[in-house]
């Protein structure tokens, strides 16, 4: 399920109702927001957050702004775009460090919500950035809590400390307490802190939470939240605020949220922002909470920034100057191909970097009935040849094939298709790096192609009068005035005379500015 899935396509549902008018009435914003109003309930947001939103959204779309503006519906669909990201906090607001390490950063929210996940998740985001975490277990009554986040250290490449077995034994104020003394000792520059949760928010939850607040003197206190809560997302937020007050919302499962209304509902209730979001099951899927860009999606309009963050930290620029060369001169191979693949496996997953497309809530069928298993299908296939085959694929006769296919548990007519789309998609890049214009399987060159794909036939000149003589005497003139200097014009203007074609120093340019020269 795409991020606030439901909200998305109910909201972007509504505002198609506005387009192709030129003047908006009273009755047509009331009719939107009123289906508008629906999907947010529906979706989970609290009613005085939806209250606000609807007369805000009312009252801009009335003024003069919009009715003056040349196309009333986008002057709307801004509006609302502008109103969601105010709800969504704004500007994004970043960690703040300390300005003498370590920084230290607890965690809190009720049992369930992902923090010990959540804990490994922001250690290794942080990694990336040249930092030394260290995770403190101070999560020491759920079954095994101290077991998990030692795992979850471990596959996130950072150190824990974890003095005290935990299953009810130990004391988590005193780890928290003597885990900033070990930092110090080792030199870690940030410390992050899992607290234990409840099923329910108690007064023994937020007295513990409390207690190691008022030890550690945390920068930042996280409460991280199950986007999937539902309408209790506000009076849990308030609970912890006014038992930790904490600093900022963390939002945990977001990828499995069909609704998403805790989000819009946390923000405005408590005044605290959100900070990061977690995005699926892997220690990589967590990036930091833009609202301006989440806005962007619930309303289908993309988001191109994250997309392209991604393939930068996954791509290497050199790498792509040298690939760029292989397509130019017709040497790129299957190898490269399986390099191309992993690094594109690396930003993640591909529905969710597919669903940050504009227009992505459209093909919603499409994205669900996506197959992720398809990539790791292809990297057995070429994984399975030899490195020669890998080099130069004409080497893939029948009985090479035979043996790729039994080798990477396909079909030979896996191995074919596989072998045919690498081909021609070379073969098209090889053109584009050239500076050319693709021709498309079955379509023709496309600049030789009007709509539909279908040729332009030329329109056939000539008088349609219907006397015959005026008819030979209109064509006559016609062939006489083609004949001449300058007859052959397009576009119904006449040709300079004595202009038959670009010069040579023309077409020179011409190839410089297109980079061909």
């Amino acid at each position: 399920m795409a991020t606030f899935g439901t909200l998305s396509s109910r909201l972007t549902e509504s505002l198609k109702n506005l387009r192709g008018k030129g003047k908006l009435s009273p009755a047509d914003v009331d009719g939107t927001l009123r289906e508008i109003r629906r999907a947010m309930l529906d979706a989970d947001v609290s009613l005085n957050v939806v209250k606000k939103f609807t007369n805000d959204v009312r009252e801009r779309a009335l003024s003069d702004e919009v009715n003056k503006a040349l196309n009333p519906a986008q002057q709307v669909v801004q509006i609302v775009n502008e109103e969601l990201v105010g709800i969504l906090g704004g500007a994004q607001r970043r960690l703040e460090f300390a300005k003498k390490p370590p920084t230290i950063i607890m965690l809190a929210g009720l049992q369930g919500a992902g923090k010990t996940t959540l804990a490994g998740k922001l250690a290794k985001y942080l990694a990336k950035d040249k930092h030394t975490p260290l995770l403190v277990a101070c999560d020491l009554q759920r079954p095994n809590a101290v077991q998990q986040l030692e795992v979850v250290a471990k596959n996130a490449g950072v150190a824990v400390y974890s003095p005290e077995p935990g299953n009810g034994v130990g004391d988590p104020v005193k780890v928290a307490k003597d885990s900033i003394k070990f930092a110090n000792d080792k030199q870690y520059d940030v410390v992050i802190i899992d607290t234990a949760g409840r099923l329910g928010v108690d007064a023994e939850l937020m007295k513990q939470a409390a207690d190691i607040r008022k030890a550690t003197s945390p920068d930042e206190v996280l409460f991280v939240i199950d986007a999937m809560i539902g309408q209790d997302a506000v009076a849990t937020a308030q609970a912890f605020q006014d038992g930790v007050d904490f600093t900022g919302v963390v939002l945990s499962k977001l990828d499995g949220d069909a609704r998403g209304g805790a989000a819009l509902s946390v923000v405005s209730e408590t005044g605290r922002p959100i900070l990061f979001a977690s995005t699926g099951e892997s220690l990589d899927d967590f990036e930091p909470f833009y609202p301006d860009r989440m806005a962007s999606r619930i309303l289908d309009l993309g988001d191109i920034l994250t997309l392209i963050e991604q393939a930068q930290e996954a791509f290497d620029e050199k790498e792509a100057a040298q690939l760029q060369e292989k397509f130019a001169t017709d040497s790129f191979t299957l190898e490269d191909f399986l390099k191309q693949m992993q690094q594109l496996k690396n930003m993640g997953s591909m529905k969710k970097m597919l669903g940050m497309l504009p227009g992505a809530g459209a093909m919603k069928e499409q994205l669900d009935n996506f197959d992720e298993r398809e990539l790791v299908r292809t990297e057995a296939i070429i994984q399975s040849m030899t490195k020669a085959e890998r080099q130069n694929s004409k080497l893939l006769n029948g009985s090479r094939r035979l043996r790729i296919a039994k080798g990477s548990g396909m079909t030979v007519t896996d191995v074919n298709a596989l072998v045919n789309r690498f081909e021609q998609a070379a073969k098209m890049m090889k053109t584009v790096a050239k500076g050319g214009v693709p021709q498309i399987p079955g379509m023709g060159p496309m600049g030789a192609m009007g709509h539909g794909g279908k040729k332009q036939q030329a329109k056939k000149k000539g008088s349609k009068s219907g006397n015959p003589a005026k008819r030979a005497a209109e064509n006559a003139a016609l062939a006489a005035a083609a004949s001449k200097p300058g007859g052959g014009a397009g576009f119904g203007f006449p040709k300079p005379a004595g202009n038959d074609g670009p010069t040579p120093e023309e077409l020179e340019a011409l190839q410089k500015m297109l980079g061909k020269g």
